[in-house]
């Protein structure tokens, strides 16, 4: 019985990995603010006051979270945001900075 639950536990930490990823973009003093606010909109759809909050947060902690997900599309969310010129990475859910 005890076997049974260990495989459900190790089913459902596989699960929460695969969508334990984030895309950050850092601040930069290229891009304009209302540039990057477009960048937001246009790639990930949000609304201009999400944009707007996130521009925000990068301009003045340094970087913000724009997306999260499984490592592929946050991968492929990077891979935008460095073709929009802006600078970002991705890191695990919980992983320390």
């Amino acid at each position: 019985m005890q076997h049974e639950t260990e495989q459900a536990f190790a089913v459902e930490s596989a699960a929460e990995h695969a969508h334990a990823w984030q895309t950050v973009v850092w601040n930069d003093p290229v891009n304009l603010m209302s540039y990057v606010v477009f960048v937001f909109r246009e790639h990930f759809g949000y609304s201009r006051p999400r944009a707007e909050k996130l521009m925000w947060q990068v301009h003045e902690e340094g970087r913000a979270i724009v997306s999260s997900g499984p490592r592929e599309q946050v991968e492929s969310d990077v891979l935008a945001m460095h073709r929009y010129g802006l600078r970002a990475t991705m890191e695990q859910i919980g992983e320390a900075v």
